[in-house]
């Protein structure tokens, strides 16, 4: 869980707004995969595995998003008592993610920061409040 929360969270908050903030991604990606897999992911504290599941959220792959989603569902069945909203709250958020890789197989957010050239869907999805996360 250390390993997957240097890559996928120190990397994001270091190097905001820079490509380095996506550096640890794949690798991240690839550690709670293993921790998915083998089930030890089942022997955390329903607050780490949500830290566990976050590389499954920030992936562009839309499996990966379905995957996110459905980890979050269970997370929230797992959530303590009187947690409940915060994890309702993040499985809206898996969700939310899902929802704009099924449309735009990307993050558009990302495009300027990594170089992409964004299409006219995307820019008039970055205009909206909240488009990006």
């Amino acid at each position: 869980l250390a390993d997957i929360l240097l890559l996928d969270q120190f990397t994001r908050n270091m190097f905001r707004d820079t490509p380095k903030a996506f550096a640890g991604d794949a690798a991240a990606r690839a550690l709670a995969e293993e921790l998915v897999a083998s089930g030890k992911d089942q022997a955390l504290s329903p607050f780490m595995r949500w830290f566990a599941y976050l590389p499954f959220e920030h992936s562009e792959a839309l499996t990966d998003q379905v995957r996110a989603v459905a980890l979050f569902t269970c997370l929230l069945d797992d959530a303590p008592p009187g947690h409940e909203p915060a994890f309702a709250s993040a499985l809206d958020y898996a969700k939310r993610h899902h929802e704009v890789i099924a449309q735009f197989g990307r993050f558009p957010h990302r495009n300027a920061i990594l170089g992409r050239e964004s299409t006219e869907s995307e820019r008039l999805f970055l205009q909206q409040p909240g488009s990006s996360f």
